[in-house]
């Protein structure tokens, strides 16, 4: 149980940032307003620095890295396809299987992710996260919106889905950090340092904007929450609970790579789909309270995963 605590300690901060922001919704210190100026920042400012100053940095010379990226884009694929299979078995509108296009496996990698691997693992395993959002971006823009595309009723324009990833800010950032890796490029000094200093005020600010969105969702009935609760543990137990038994009986892989990719893939659903549902006119209430079920879940679930990984 003292383990338990002592993971649980590692993440704590992090959700009282996210309990900060609930409370000014709550008390109506913030506006619903702030959520979408916040995330403007994030989106468009302080992820794009973070991930360019990660990746940056990142040695792919070795192939240090290579099969923990091709084992966690199948386990992506997989992850996302499950929900032709699900849908079906729980009968679900051909809306909610979009919908679901989008959150099956892309959790908040990013927002709440990096911030975890940096409290729990140490810097060192911020290149892996840097590498590890870049996969997951780059699968939920292409396979993910190609899926919810072709799946709806219109006519599927592959320049509309085109033109949509080249615009992307985070998927624009993995493309830069990785050219700079690649090419070893350096960034001149005051760019990086300012960038540098974009990419440590990006954490508190999404955190405490993931709060002010909870705030402000309706509950609605509980009987609405039941299997809203089931597909929460679905994706935050059951699916890398498989890929960790997978990943580690057969040694895919192992250590920090190992770790980080576990964590990741148990991640809450983040607000990046959110946006994209309502973007694309899915099932936006159904995703609303799945954001703010895991996120609530992952307060005990992401401590439950550091103590199996030993982390």
């Amino acid at each position: 149980m003292s383990v338990f605590f002592t993971a649980f300690d590692a993440v704590l901060p992090l959700f009282l940032i996210i309990l900060a922001g609930l409370l000014f919704s709550r008390t109506k210190m913030a506006s619903q307003q702030w959520v979408e100026v916040l995330n403007r920042f994030a989106l468009w400012i302080g992820f794009p620095a973070l991930v360019i100053t990660l990746l940056s940095r990142v040695d792919l010379s070795g192939g240090h890295y290579n099969r923990m990226i091709l084992v966690n884009s199948v386990y992506f694929i997989l992850c996302t396809l499950l929900a032709f299979p699900y849908s079906k078995l729980f009968r679900f509108s051909r809306l909610r299987r979009q919908t679901l296009f989008l959150i099956l496996a892309y959790g908040n990698v990013t927002y709440l992710g990096i911030p975890v691997l940096q409290n729990v693992l140490g810097k060192e395993a911020l290149p892996a996260g840097a590498l590890l959002s870049a996969v997951y971006v780059f699968w939920l823009l292409t396979l993910g919106l190609l899926l919810v595309e072709t799946g709806g009723k219109g006519a599927f324009q592959p320049r509309n889905l085109l033109l949509k990833l080249l615009t992307n800010p985070l998927f624009l950032s993995v493309i830069a950090g990785l050219f700079l890796s690649v090419t070893s490029l350096q960034l001149p000094q005051v760019l990086s340092r300012s960038f540098s200093m974009l990419s440590q005020s990006v954490t508190p600010v999404v955190l405490f904007s993931l709060g002010i969105f909870m705030g402000f969702q309706k509950i609605g009935h509980l009987r609405e929450w039941g299997h809203i609760f089931l597909f929460s543990l679905v994706i935050m137990l059951i699916l890398p609970g498989v890929f960790y038994l997978v990943t580690a009986k057969y040694g895919c892989l192992e250590g920090l790579n190992l770790q980080a990719s576990i964590l990741e893939a148990a991640m809450p659903v983040g607000l990046t789909p959110y946006a994209l549902s309502q973007q694309y006119r899915l099932d936006t209430p159904f995703t609303a309270r799945v954001v703010l079920l895991s996120t609530t879940l992952s307060f005990l679930l992401l401590p439950l995963w550091i103590v199996i990984l030993g982390a």
